[in-house]
């Protein structure tokens, strides 16, 4: 009985996943707001009823989406930033950190960057407190180290915000590079001046 359930529950996660593959795929070319579910199920090969075994609707699959493409990056990002201190040593492994998870994950970042502002207010407001948890991790590591010394908890928060709306943009901007090598160069270069700009700002904070 046990492995009947464990086999059923496999099915069910594998169907699942099969569902959120194609409906990411599907949204290379159409806003969420667009996606129809017959054609998520079509492109899966399951009848439209086996959709709500899974999801409410397209905006919790949406949702779900944005849990699966910003979830992993909290652990990755937390241990980064406990790793390799402040300065420029950080500013260029968090812009690597960036290029290469739009390099692994292309298709979730443009799903991202799109629906950020997109037109289901759901799965805005999950990629608004996905991004609201980055902020809030990135300002308690600030809030820990020595350059935080003196800082209130909302100016540690709204530098910590600053570092992540320039995440998304600098992801954004490796998302159009498109494989051209020179241009993401130019990129990365371009995002560190301006995280060491942002970074020298923080120095010199406590000084105005």
């Amino acid at each position: 009985m046990s492995h009947t359930l464990g086999s059923r529950q496999a099915q069910k996660q594998k169907t699942r996943q099969a569902l959120l593959d194609a409906a990411l795929a599907l949204l290379e070319e159409q806003s969420l707001s667009s996606l129809g579910l017959r054609e998520v199920t079509r492109a899966v090969g399951v009848a439209p009823t086996a959709f709500y075994r899974h999801f409410r609707d397209t905006a919790d699959l949406g949702v779900a989406l944005v849990e699966e493409a910003l979830d992993s990056l909290h652990t990755t990002l937390g241990a980064l930033l406990a790793a390799t201190g402040d300065g420029e040593e950080r500013i260029a492994a968090t812009v690597e950190l960036i290029a290469a998870y739009v390099r692994s994950h292309p298709a979730h970042v443009r799903f991202i960057a799109r629906e950020r502002h997109g037109g289901v207010r759901a799965v805005r407001d999950a990629i608004g407190a996905q991004l609201d948890l980055f902020a809030r991790e990135v300002a308690g590591q600030f809030a820990r180290e020595p350059e935080g010394k003196g800082w209130d908890e909302d100016d540690l928060l709204m530098l910590a915000r600053m570092y992540v709306d320039h995440m998304v943009m600098t992801a954004s901007a490796f998302l159009d590079a498109d494989g051209d090598t020179d241009a993401a160069a130019r990129t990365a270069a371009t995002a560190r001046k301006q995280l060491l700009l942002v970074s020298l700002g923080r120095y010199h904070w406590l000084d105005r």
